[in-house]
Protein backbone atom coordinates (compact mmCIF):
# COMPACT_ATOMS: atom_id res chain seq x y z
CA UNK A 1 0.00 0.00 0.00
CA UNK A 2 1.23 1.74 -0.63
CA UNK A 3 2.84 3.40 -1.63
CA UNK A 4 1.17 3.71 -1.40
CA UNK A 5 1.79 9.09 0.64
CA UNK A 6 1.00 12.68 1.45
CA UNK A 7 -0.08 11.03 4.71
CA UNK A 8 -1.33 13.07 7.66
CA UNK A 9 0.05 16.37 6.46
CA UNK A 10 -1.61 18.73 8.87
CA UNK A 11 -1.06 22.30 9.96
CA UNK A 12 -3.78 22.84 12.54
CA UNK A 13 -5.13 25.75 14.48
CA UNK A 14 -4.04 24.68 17.96
CA UNK A 15 -6.62 26.66 19.86
CA UNK A 16 -9.39 25.22 17.69
CA UNK A 17 -8.46 21.56 17.59
CA UNK A 18 -6.33 20.79 20.60
CA UNK A 19 -7.93 21.30 23.99
CA UNK A 20 -4.67 20.81 25.83
CA UNK A 21 -3.03 23.66 23.97
CA UNK A 22 -6.13 25.80 23.97
CA UNK A 23 -6.40 25.82 27.73
CA UNK A 24 -2.70 26.21 28.24
CA UNK A 25 -2.11 22.76 29.64
CA UNK A 26 0.14 21.57 26.83
CA UNK A 27 3.60 21.77 28.36
CA UNK A 28 6.78 22.01 26.34
CA UNK A 29 7.83 18.63 27.67
CA UNK A 30 4.63 17.08 26.39
CA UNK A 31 5.22 18.68 23.00
CA UNK A 32 8.37 16.59 22.61
CA UNK A 33 6.37 13.39 22.51
CA UNK A 34 4.84 10.51 24.43
CA UNK A 35 7.80 8.71 26.04
CA UNK A 36 6.27 5.27 25.39
CA UNK A 37 5.65 5.99 21.71
CA UNK A 38 9.10 7.51 21.27
CA UNK A 39 10.89 4.76 23.18
CA UNK A 40 9.19 1.87 21.39
CA UNK A 41 9.31 3.31 17.90
CA UNK A 42 12.88 4.61 18.10
CA UNK A 43 13.84 1.40 19.87
CA UNK A 44 12.47 -0.55 16.92
CA UNK A 45 14.65 1.39 14.47
CA UNK A 46 17.77 0.96 16.60
CA UNK A 47 17.08 -2.73 17.25
CA UNK A 48 16.40 -3.51 13.59
CA UNK A 49 19.63 -1.84 12.48
CA UNK A 50 21.68 -3.33 15.33
CA UNK A 51 20.40 -6.85 14.73
CA UNK A 52 20.97 -6.48 10.99
CA UNK A 53 24.57 -5.45 11.65
CA UNK A 54 24.99 -8.37 14.05
CA UNK A 55 23.46 -11.07 11.85
CA UNK A 56 21.82 -9.90 8.65
CA UNK A 57 20.76 -13.41 7.64
CA UNK A 58 19.11 -14.04 10.99
CA UNK A 59 16.97 -10.91 10.68
CA UNK A 60 16.02 -11.51 7.07
CA UNK A 61 15.25 -15.17 7.77
CA UNK A 62 13.19 -14.42 10.87
CA UNK A 63 11.11 -11.81 9.07
CA UNK A 64 10.65 -14.11 6.07
CA UNK A 65 9.35 -16.84 8.35
CA UNK A 66 6.96 -14.49 10.14
CA UNK A 67 5.94 -12.98 6.81
CA UNK A 68 5.06 -16.38 5.35
CA UNK A 69 3.19 -17.49 8.48
CA UNK A 70 1.20 -14.25 8.67
CA UNK A 71 0.26 -14.36 5.00
CA UNK A 72 -0.89 -17.98 5.23
CA UNK A 73 -2.63 -17.82 8.60
CA UNK A 74 -4.07 -14.31 8.65
CA UNK A 75 -4.63 -13.71 4.95
CA UNK A 76 -8.34 -14.57 4.93
CA UNK A 77 -8.91 -12.38 8.00
CA UNK A 78 -7.21 -9.42 6.28
CA UNK A 79 -9.31 -9.99 3.16
CA UNK A 80 -12.54 -10.16 5.17
CA UNK A 81 -11.66 -6.98 7.08
CA UNK A 82 -11.16 -5.07 3.84
CA UNK A 83 -14.33 -6.44 2.26
CA UNK A 84 -16.46 -5.54 5.28
CA UNK A 85 -14.88 -2.09 5.54
CA UNK A 86 -15.65 -1.27 1.92
CA UNK A 87 -19.26 -2.46 1.86
CA UNK A 88 -20.16 -0.99 5.26
CA UNK A 89 -18.58 2.31 4.17
CA UNK A 90 -20.66 2.32 0.99
CA UNK A 91 -23.71 1.62 3.12
CA UNK A 92 -22.90 4.64 5.27
CA UNK A 93 -22.35 6.76 2.13
CA UNK A 94 -25.88 6.12 0.86
CA UNK A 95 -27.54 6.59 4.26
CA UNK A 96 -29.09 9.87 5.51
CA UNK A 97 -26.21 10.16 8.00
CA UNK A 98 -23.79 10.75 5.12
CA UNK A 99 -24.97 14.36 4.84
CA UNK A 100 -23.29 15.24 8.15
CA UNK A 101 -20.28 17.53 7.86
CA UNK A 102 -16.92 16.82 9.47
CA UNK A 103 -15.21 19.16 11.88
CA UNK A 104 -18.08 21.54 12.71
CA UNK A 105 -17.50 23.62 9.58
CA UNK A 106 -20.27 24.60 7.14
CA UNK A 107 -17.89 24.91 4.19
CA UNK A 108 -14.78 22.89 3.29
CA UNK A 109 -11.50 24.11 4.71
CA UNK A 110 -9.61 23.13 1.53
CA UNK A 111 -10.57 23.57 -2.11
CA UNK A 112 -11.66 20.44 -3.94
CA UNK A 113 -8.51 20.28 -6.07
CA UNK A 114 -6.18 20.65 -3.08
CA UNK A 115 -8.19 18.13 -1.11
CA UNK A 116 -8.25 15.51 -3.85
CA UNK A 117 -4.58 16.13 -4.67
CA UNK A 118 -3.51 15.33 -1.13
CA UNK A 119 -5.69 12.22 -1.06
CA UNK A 120 -4.26 10.97 -4.37
CA UNK A 121 -0.70 11.60 -3.20
CA UNK A 122 -1.10 8.99 -0.48
CA UNK A 123 -1.62 5.55 -1.96
CA UNK A 124 -0.79 6.38 -5.56
CA UNK A 125 2.69 7.33 -4.38
CA UNK A 126 3.53 3.72 -3.64
CA UNK A 127 1.63 2.27 -6.57
CA UNK A 128 2.62 4.90 -9.07
CA UNK A 129 6.29 4.71 -8.16
CA UNK A 130 6.99 1.01 -7.99
CA UNK A 131 4.12 -1.06 -9.34
CA UNK A 132 2.08 0.87 -11.94
CA UNK A 133 4.40 -0.01 -14.81
CA UNK A 134 5.55 -3.47 -13.80
CA UNK A 135 2.66 -5.18 -12.01
CA UNK A 136 0.23 -5.31 -14.96
CA UNK A 137 3.03 -6.65 -17.17
CA UNK A 138 3.86 -9.28 -14.53
CA UNK A 139 0.26 -10.49 -14.43
CA UNK A 140 0.28 -10.48 -18.23
CA UNK A 141 3.26 -12.86 -18.42
CA UNK A 142 2.27 -14.87 -15.30
CA UNK A 143 -1.48 -15.48 -15.36
CA UNK A 144 -3.07 -14.77 -11.92
CA UNK A 145 -4.79 -17.74 -10.22
CA UNK A 146 -8.27 -16.27 -10.73
CA UNK A 147 -7.90 -16.53 -14.51
CA UNK A 148 -7.09 -19.28 -16.98
CA UNK A 149 -5.97 -17.32 -20.04
CA UNK A 150 -2.73 -18.19 -21.76
CA UNK A 151 -0.02 -15.77 -20.57
CA UNK A 152 1.41 -13.29 -23.03
CA UNK A 153 -1.62 -13.34 -25.33
CA UNK A 154 -4.18 -10.62 -26.15
CA UNK A 155 -6.75 -12.54 -24.09
CA UNK A 156 -4.56 -12.13 -20.99
CA UNK A 157 -4.62 -8.30 -21.04
CA UNK A 158 -7.96 -7.80 -19.27
CA UNK A 159 -7.14 -10.24 -16.46
CA UNK A 160 -3.70 -8.71 -15.92
CA UNK A 161 -5.14 -5.23 -15.47
CA UNK A 162 -8.06 -6.52 -13.39
CA UNK A 163 -5.70 -8.19 -10.92
CA UNK A 164 -3.72 -4.96 -10.57
CA UNK A 165 -6.96 -3.03 -10.02
CA UNK A 166 -7.89 -5.49 -7.27
CA UNK A 167 -4.63 -4.87 -5.42
CA UNK A 168 -4.84 -1.09 -5.72
CA UNK A 169 -8.60 -0.62 -5.90
CA UNK A 170 -11.71 -0.21 -3.80
CA UNK A 171 -10.72 -2.45 -0.89
CA UNK A 172 -7.25 -1.03 -0.27
CA UNK A 173 -8.40 2.57 -0.45
CA UNK A 174 -11.47 1.97 1.72
CA UNK A 175 -9.48 0.68 4.69
CA UNK A 176 -7.27 3.78 4.51
CA UNK A 177 -9.80 6.53 4.98
CA UNK A 178 -13.49 5.73 5.32
CA UNK A 179 -14.92 4.22 8.51
CA UNK A 180 -11.82 4.91 10.59
CA UNK A 181 -11.69 8.51 9.38
CA UNK A 182 -15.35 9.04 10.31
CA UNK A 183 -14.84 7.50 13.75
CA UNK A 184 -11.73 9.64 14.39
CA UNK A 185 -13.39 12.81 13.11
CA UNK A 186 -16.34 12.39 15.48
CA UNK A 187 -14.10 11.51 18.42
CA UNK A 188 -11.74 14.43 17.78
CA UNK A 189 -13.94 17.31 16.65
CA UNK A 190 -17.06 16.47 18.66
CA UNK A 191 -15.62 14.79 21.77
CA UNK A 192 -12.19 16.42 22.01
CA UNK A 193 -10.16 13.20 21.86
CA UNK A 194 -6.72 13.31 20.19
CA UNK A 195 -6.06 12.37 16.58
CA UNK A 196 -4.21 9.20 17.56
CA UNK A 197 -4.69 5.52 16.72
CA UNK A 198 -5.57 4.77 20.36
CA UNK A 199 -8.73 6.83 19.91
CA UNK A 200 -10.11 4.10 17.64
CA UNK A 201 -10.02 1.67 20.59
CA UNK A 202 -11.50 4.07 23.13
CA UNK A 203 -15.13 2.99 22.52
CA UNK A 204 -14.11 -0.63 23.21
CA UNK A 205 -11.54 -0.38 26.02
CA UNK A 206 -12.50 2.93 27.59
CA UNK A 207 -10.90 6.36 27.72
CA UNK A 208 -9.10 5.73 31.02
CA UNK A 209 -7.28 2.67 29.70
CA UNK A 210 -6.37 4.38 26.44
CA UNK A 211 -4.84 7.33 28.29
CA UNK A 212 -2.43 4.98 30.04
CA UNK A 213 0.57 2.96 28.88
CA UNK A 214 -1.58 0.68 26.73
CA UNK A 215 -2.55 3.66 24.60
CA UNK A 216 1.11 4.45 24.06
CA UNK A 217 1.80 0.87 22.99
CA UNK A 218 -1.09 0.99 20.50
CA UNK A 219 0.21 4.23 18.98
CA UNK A 220 3.76 2.87 18.85
CA UNK A 221 2.69 -0.26 16.98
CA UNK A 222 0.95 1.87 14.37
CA UNK A 223 4.01 4.13 14.06
CA UNK A 224 6.30 1.10 13.64
CA UNK A 225 4.07 -0.22 10.84
CA UNK A 226 4.26 3.11 9.02
CA UNK A 227 8.03 3.35 9.50
CA UNK A 228 8.43 -0.14 8.02
CA UNK A 229 6.17 0.77 5.11
CA UNK A 230 7.76 4.16 4.42
CA UNK A 231 11.48 3.43 4.71
CA UNK A 232 11.00 0.84 1.95
CA UNK A 233 9.86 3.33 -0.73
CA UNK A 234 12.54 5.80 0.38
CA UNK A 235 15.26 3.18 -0.07
CA UNK A 236 13.85 1.78 -3.30
CA UNK A 237 13.56 5.32 -4.70
CA UNK A 238 17.31 5.72 -4.25
CA UNK A 239 17.98 2.51 -6.18
CA UNK A 240 15.50 3.41 -8.90
CA UNK A 241 16.81 6.95 -9.47
CA UNK A 242 20.40 5.70 -9.36
CA UNK A 243 19.56 3.09 -11.98
CA UNK A 244 17.74 5.70 -14.08
CA UNK A 245 20.62 8.17 -13.97
CA UNK A 246 22.96 5.39 -15.01
CA UNK A 247 20.66 4.40 -17.85
CA UNK A 248 20.20 7.95 -19.19
CA UNK A 249 23.43 9.76 -18.31
CA UNK A 250 25.88 6.94 -17.60
CA UNK A 251 26.27 7.93 -13.94
CA UNK A 252 27.79 5.15 -11.84
CA UNK A 253 25.01 3.02 -10.39
CA UNK A 254 26.24 2.28 -6.89
CA UNK A 255 25.92 3.11 -3.22
CA UNK A 256 27.52 6.56 -3.59
CA UNK A 257 24.88 7.65 -6.09
CA UNK A 258 22.13 6.09 -4.00
CA UNK A 259 23.36 7.93 -0.92
CA UNK A 260 23.42 11.22 -2.84
CA UNK A 261 19.82 10.63 -3.91
CA UNK A 262 18.84 9.91 -0.30
CA UNK A 263 20.45 13.14 0.90
CA UNK A 264 18.65 15.16 -1.77
CA UNK A 265 15.35 13.43 -1.07
CA UNK A 266 15.76 13.90 2.68
CA UNK A 267 16.41 17.62 2.30
CA UNK A 268 13.26 17.99 0.21
CA UNK A 269 10.83 16.15 2.42
CA UNK A 270 12.27 17.29 5.78
CA UNK A 271 11.99 20.92 4.66
CA UNK A 272 8.46 20.25 3.46
CA UNK A 273 7.45 18.50 6.70
CA UNK A 274 8.76 21.34 8.83
CA UNK A 275 6.98 23.98 6.73
CA UNK A 276 3.56 22.31 7.07
CA UNK A 277 0.51 21.64 4.94
CA UNK A 278 -0.04 25.15 3.63
CA UNK A 279 3.52 25.43 2.35
CA UNK A 280 5.82 22.66 1.20
CA UNK A 281 3.49 19.68 1.60
CA UNK A 282 0.68 21.28 -0.37
CA UNK A 283 3.02 22.60 -3.06
CA UNK A 284 4.63 19.18 -3.56
CA UNK A 285 1.32 17.35 -3.79
CA UNK A 286 -0.23 19.84 -6.20
CA UNK A 287 2.88 19.88 -8.39
CA UNK A 288 2.96 16.11 -8.50
CA UNK A 289 -0.69 15.79 -9.47
CA UNK A 290 -0.22 18.31 -12.29
CA UNK A 291 2.92 16.52 -13.49
CA UNK A 292 1.11 13.16 -13.39
CA UNK A 293 -1.76 14.64 -15.40
CA UNK A 294 0.69 16.00 -17.98
CA UNK A 295 2.44 12.63 -18.32
CA UNK A 296 -0.92 10.87 -18.57
CA UNK A 297 -2.04 13.23 -21.33
CA UNK A 298 1.14 12.63 -23.35
CA UNK A 299 0.79 8.84 -23.02
CA UNK A 300 -2.90 8.88 -23.95
CA UNK A 301 -2.55 11.26 -26.92
CA UNK A 302 0.74 10.10 -28.41
CA UNK A 303 0.79 6.48 -27.22
CA UNK A 304 -1.33 3.48 -28.27
CA UNK A 305 -4.56 5.34 -27.52
CA UNK A 306 -7.07 2.79 -28.82
CA UNK A 307 -5.26 -0.13 -27.15
CA UNK A 308 -5.15 1.67 -23.80
CA UNK A 309 -8.79 2.76 -23.99
CA UNK A 310 -10.00 -0.74 -24.81
CA UNK A 311 -7.68 -2.28 -22.20
CA UNK A 312 -9.06 -0.02 -19.47
CA UNK A 313 -12.71 -0.79 -20.13
CA UNK A 314 -12.10 -4.50 -20.59
CA UNK A 315 -9.85 -4.63 -17.54
CA UNK A 316 -12.27 -2.68 -15.34
CA UNK A 317 -15.18 -4.79 -16.51
CA UNK A 318 -13.24 -7.94 -15.66
CA UNK A 319 -12.32 -6.43 -12.30
CA UNK A 320 -15.98 -5.89 -11.43
CA UNK A 321 -17.06 -9.24 -12.83
CA UNK A 322 -14.36 -11.22 -11.00
CA UNK A 323 -14.31 -8.98 -7.94
CA UNK A 324 -15.30 -11.52 -5.30
CA UNK A 325 -13.28 -14.35 -6.84
CA UNK A 326 -10.09 -12.26 -6.68
CA UNK A 327 -10.89 -10.70 -3.30
CA UNK A 328 -11.54 -14.04 -1.60
CA UNK A 329 -8.74 -16.03 -3.22
CA UNK A 330 -6.98 -18.20 -0.60
CA UNK A 331 -3.97 -20.48 -0.45
CA UNK A 332 -6.31 -23.40 -1.22
CA UNK A 333 -7.04 -22.00 -4.67
CA UNK A 334 -3.77 -20.15 -5.29
CA UNK A 335 -0.10 -20.95 -4.59
CA UNK A 336 1.18 -19.83 -1.19
CA UNK A 337 3.97 -17.78 -2.75
CA UNK A 338 1.52 -15.93 -4.96
CA UNK A 339 -0.80 -15.00 -2.13
CA UNK A 340 1.94 -13.82 0.22
CA UNK A 341 3.77 -11.75 -2.39
CA UNK A 342 0.71 -10.21 -3.99
CA UNK A 343 -2.82 -10.02 -2.58
CA UNK A 344 -2.11 -10.58 1.11
CA UNK A 345 1.05 -8.46 1.02
CA UNK A 346 -0.80 -5.45 -0.40
CA UNK A 347 -3.86 -5.87 1.82
CA UNK A 348 -1.66 -6.12 4.93
CA UNK A 349 0.34 -3.09 3.76
CA UNK A 350 -2.82 -0.99 3.51
CA UNK A 351 -4.00 -2.16 6.93
CA UNK A 352 -0.63 -1.14 8.40
CA UNK A 353 -1.09 2.38 7.05
CA UNK A 354 -4.79 2.50 8.02
CA UNK A 355 -4.83 4.38 11.34
CA UNK A 356 -2.45 7.15 10.29
CA UNK A 357 -4.09 7.55 6.91
CA UNK A 358 -7.45 7.83 8.65
CA UNK A 359 -6.01 10.65 10.75
CA UNK A 360 -4.92 12.37 7.54
CA UNK A 361 -8.32 12.05 5.89
CA UNK A 362 -10.15 13.22 9.01
CA UNK A 363 -7.93 16.28 9.27
CA UNK A 364 -7.96 17.49 5.67
CA UNK A 365 -11.70 16.84 5.25
CA UNK A 366 -13.06 19.44 7.66
CA UNK A 367 -16.23 20.91 6.19
CA UNK A 368 -16.76 17.95 3.83
CA UNK A 369 -19.76 15.68 4.16
CA UNK A 370 -19.25 12.06 5.13
CA UNK A 371 -20.57 11.06 1.70
CA UNK A 372 -18.01 13.23 -0.07
CA UNK A 373 -15.18 11.68 1.96
CA UNK A 374 -16.22 8.07 1.37
CA UNK A 375 -16.90 8.57 -2.35
CA UNK A 376 -13.60 10.42 -2.86
CA UNK A 377 -11.50 7.85 -0.99
CA UNK A 378 -13.25 4.57 -1.76
CA UNK A 379 -14.54 5.24 -5.30
CA UNK A 380 -12.91 8.18 -7.08
CA UNK A 381 -9.34 7.51 -5.94
CA UNK A 382 -9.42 3.80 -6.94
CA UNK A 383 -10.78 4.67 -10.39
CA UNK A 384 -8.04 7.29 -10.87
CA UNK A 385 -5.47 4.72 -9.73
CA UNK A 386 -6.84 2.20 -12.25
CA UNK A 387 -6.48 4.75 -15.05
CA UNK A 388 -2.87 5.46 -14.05
CA UNK A 389 -2.05 1.75 -13.93
CA UNK A 390 -3.62 1.33 -17.37
CA UNK A 391 -1.58 4.16 -18.88
CA UNK A 392 1.78 2.94 -17.56
CA UNK A 393 1.18 -0.79 -17.17
CA UNK A 394 -1.01 -0.95 -20.26
CA UNK A 395 1.75 0.68 -22.29
CA UNK A 396 4.15 -1.92 -20.92
CA UNK A 397 1.77 -4.72 -21.92
CA UNK A 398 1.40 -3.22 -25.39
CA UNK A 399 5.16 -3.20 -26.00
CA UNK A 400 5.61 -6.61 -24.36
CA UNK A 401 2.91 -7.99 -26.63
CA UNK A 402 4.40 -6.36 -29.74
CA UNK A 403 7.92 -7.58 -28.92
CA UNK A 404 9.46 -4.14 -28.36
CA UNK A 405 11.03 -5.50 -25.17
CA UNK A 406 10.83 -8.54 -22.93
CA UNK A 407 10.46 -7.93 -19.19
CA UNK A 408 9.92 -11.57 -18.27
CA UNK A 409 13.28 -12.12 -16.62
CA UNK A 410 13.32 -8.77 -14.78
CA UNK A 411 9.81 -9.17 -13.40
CA UNK A 412 10.26 -12.82 -12.45
CA UNK A 413 13.14 -11.51 -10.30
CA UNK A 414 10.87 -8.71 -8.98
CA UNK A 415 13.10 -6.00 -10.52
CA UNK A 416 10.38 -3.39 -10.77
CA UNK A 417 12.87 -0.55 -11.10
CA UNK A 418 14.07 -2.10 -14.37
CA UNK A 419 10.47 -2.51 -15.51
CA UNK A 420 9.57 1.11 -14.74
CA UNK A 421 12.55 2.55 -16.61
CA UNK A 422 12.12 0.18 -19.55
CA UNK A 423 8.47 1.12 -19.91
CA UNK A 424 9.32 4.81 -19.50
CA UNK A 425 11.87 4.61 -22.33
CA UNK A 426 9.20 3.16 -24.62
CA UNK A 427 6.79 6.02 -23.94
CA UNK A 428 6.46 9.01 -26.31
CA UNK A 429 9.45 11.28 -25.75
CA UNK A 430 11.95 8.58 -24.81
CA UNK A 431 14.62 10.00 -22.51
CA UNK A 432 12.53 13.08 -21.74
CA UNK A 433 9.76 10.85 -20.46
CA UNK A 434 12.29 8.87 -18.41
CA UNK A 435 13.40 12.07 -16.69
CA UNK A 436 9.77 13.10 -16.13
CA UNK A 437 8.98 9.71 -14.59
CA UNK A 438 12.08 9.94 -12.37
CA UNK A 439 11.05 13.42 -11.23
CA UNK A 440 7.50 12.24 -10.60
CA UNK A 441 8.88 9.27 -8.67
CA UNK A 442 11.10 11.48 -6.54
CA UNK A 443 8.35 13.94 -5.64
CA UNK A 444 5.88 11.14 -4.95
CA UNK A 445 8.26 9.60 -2.42
CA UNK A 446 9.05 13.05 -1.03
CA UNK A 447 5.34 13.61 -0.36
CA UNK A 448 5.30 10.27 1.42
CA UNK A 449 8.33 11.19 3.49
CA UNK A 450 7.14 14.64 4.54
CA UNK A 451 3.63 13.58 5.45
CA UNK A 452 4.84 10.47 7.27
CA UNK A 453 7.29 12.56 9.26
CA UNK A 454 4.47 14.90 10.19
CA UNK A 455 2.04 12.05 10.89
CA UNK A 456 4.37 10.19 13.21
CA UNK A 457 5.14 13.44 15.02
CA UNK A 458 1.42 14.12 15.52
CA UNK A 459 0.86 10.63 16.91
CA UNK A 460 3.95 10.66 19.11
CA UNK A 461 3.43 14.14 20.53
CA UNK A 462 -0.22 13.59 21.36
CA UNK A 463 -1.37 16.92 19.96
CA UNK A 464 -1.86 18.67 16.65
CA UNK A 465 1.16 20.95 16.52
CA UNK A 466 4.28 18.82 16.97
CA UNK A 467 7.61 20.54 17.28
CA UNK A 468 9.41 21.19 13.97
CA UNK A 469 12.45 19.56 15.57
CA UNK A 470 10.48 16.34 16.09
CA UNK A 471 9.18 16.47 12.51
CA UNK A 472 12.71 16.91 11.21
CA UNK A 473 13.96 14.14 13.49
CA UNK A 474 11.57 11.57 12.07
CA UNK A 475 12.35 12.59 8.50
CA UNK A 476 16.09 12.30 9.08
CA UNK A 477 15.66 9.04 11.02
CA UNK A 478 13.83 7.33 8.17
CA UNK A 479 16.33 8.54 5.57
CA UNK A 480 19.23 7.45 7.79
CA UNK A 481 17.65 4.03 8.30
CA UNK A 482 17.19 3.64 4.54
CA UNK A 483 20.83 4.62 3.96
CA UNK A 484 22.16 2.11 6.49
CA UNK A 485 20.00 -0.70 5.15
CA UNK A 486 20.99 0.06 1.55
CA UNK A 487 24.61 -0.18 2.62
CA UNK A 488 23.88 -3.69 3.87
CA UNK A 489 22.12 -4.50 0.60
CA UNK A 490 18.70 -3.89 -0.96
CA UNK A 491 17.59 -7.19 0.58
CA UNK A 492 17.30 -5.58 4.01
CA UNK A 493 15.03 -2.90 2.58
CA UNK A 494 12.84 -5.70 1.27
CA UNK A 495 12.97 -7.45 4.65
CA UNK A 496 11.82 -4.28 6.41
CA UNK A 497 9.00 -3.86 3.93
CA UNK A 498 7.90 -7.45 4.58
CA UNK A 499 7.79 -6.60 8.28
CA UNK A 500 4.71 -4.42 7.73
CA UNK A 501 2.76 -7.60 6.95
CA UNK A 502 3.59 -8.86 10.45
CA UNK A 503 2.69 -5.53 12.09
CA UNK A 504 -0.65 -5.63 10.27
CA UNK A 505 -1.82 -8.20 12.84
CA UNK A 506 -1.97 -5.81 15.83
CA UNK A 507 -2.88 -2.83 13.65
CA UNK A 508 -5.84 -4.75 12.22
CA UNK A 509 -7.18 -5.10 15.76
CA UNK A 510 -7.07 -1.31 16.03
CA UNK A 511 -9.05 -1.02 12.80
CA UNK A 512 -11.55 -3.79 13.56
CA UNK A 513 -13.89 -1.77 15.87
CA UNK A 514 -14.43 0.81 13.11
CA UNK A 515 -16.75 -1.68 11.40
CA UNK A 516 -19.39 -0.67 13.97
CA UNK A 517 -18.02 2.54 15.51
CA UNK A 518 -17.76 4.18 12.07
CA UNK A 519 -21.50 3.90 11.27
CA UNK A 520 -22.37 4.83 14.86
CA UNK A 521 -20.16 7.92 14.66
CA UNK A 522 -21.75 8.95 11.36
CA UNK A 523 -25.24 8.68 12.84
CA UNK A 524 -24.18 10.55 15.98
CA UNK A 525 -22.77 13.40 13.88
CA UNK A 526 -25.94 13.53 11.77
CA UNK A 527 -28.11 13.53 14.91
CA UNK A 528 -26.08 16.34 16.49
CA UNK A 529 -26.44 18.37 13.28
CA UNK A 530 -30.20 17.81 13.16
CA UNK A 531 -30.13 15.68 10.01
CA UNK A 532 -31.67 12.54 11.51
CA UNK A 533 -33.89 11.86 14.50
CA UNK A 534 -33.19 9.54 17.40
Amino acid sequence: MRYLACLVAVHLDMTDSNPAVADGTGSSAHRLGDPIVLTLSIGFIVAFIALSLYDIDMVAGGIATGFAWTAKTMGSYFQLLLLLTFFIAIGVAVSPSALARIGKLDTPELSTFKWLSMIMCTLLAGGGVFFAAGEPVYHFIVTPPAFSTEPGTPEAVAGALAQSFMHWGFLGWAVLGTLAAVALAHAHYDKGLPLQPRTLLTPVLGERLMKGPLGGVVDALCVIAVVAGTVGPIGFLATQVSFGLHRVFGVADGYTTQLAVLVMLGLIYVTSAVSGIHRGIQLLSRFNVLLALAIAAVILVFGPTLFLTNAFFQGFGTYLGSFFEMATMTSQTAPDWWMQWWTVFFFAWFIGYGPLMAIFVARISRGRTIRQVIVAVAVMAPVATAIWFTLLGGSGIYHQLSGTFDLSQALNNFQFDVATLTVAESLPGGSVMVLAILLLTTIFVATTGDSMSYAISVVGSGHDDPSPVIRAFWGVAMALMAGILLYMGAGQISALQQFIVITAIPVSLVMLPTLWTGPRAARAMAREQGLVED
